[in-house]
């Protein structure tokens, strides 16, 4: 899908390399390096392995790989139909501001339609003004009642060894 000076194209397994730099990067620019625990072999079976958990799309510009979006399928209740998450997006800081983000935004939009989603969501940093502000001039609605939830390892290990009692 090829937009101006850009190309998007899904990820292959060839890609893995390089979507996980993409990744370190991203944890650097969030200052979150120190929870990159993943590594080439945990991301390629997430994503091409026997039960793909995920899916990548890259963009290039000039024939060099410069971001990806990295997404995966949910489900509404309400809507009684799927939907599509963008777990993260990036764009190498020398690249930003020619269209690479949007160009990324449109083809998962566009992958949505194509999939019959009534939902495709992400989450943005409260501290990331610049891509609030972009999100919100796509039409995009910033979600503040909602709180992200979450358990790692341990306290998913701690509560799945809790006796259930239905007495």
């Amino acid at each position: 899908m090829p937009l101006n000076s850009h190309d998007t194209r899904p990820a292959t397994a060839a890609d893995v390399p390089t979507i996980l730099q993409l990744i370190q990067q991203l944890a650097v620019y969030e200052k979150l390096e120190h929870m990159v625990s993943g590594n080439v072999e945990t991301l390629n079976e997430a994503l091409f392995g026997e039960k793909p958990s995920c899916e990548c799309v890259l963009i290039s510009e000039a024939g060099k790989t410069i971001g990806f979006a990295l997404y995966f399928m949910t489900f509404s209740t309400f809507l009684c139909k799927s939907g599509l998450y963008l777990e993260d997006l990036f764009v190498v800081p020398e690249a930003r501001g020619r269209g690479h983000g949007k160009a990324l935004l449109i083809y998962l939009a566009q992958l949505s339609r194509q999939r019959g989603c009534g939902r495709f969501e992400w989450r943005v940093l409260d501290w990331n003004k610049p891509a609030v502000d972009f999100y919100r001039s796509l039409g995009a609605d910033i979600m503040p009642e909602w709180y992200l939830v979450r358990m790692t390892e341990n306290e998913i290990a701690k509560l799945a060894a809790e006796a259930i009692s239905l007495r």
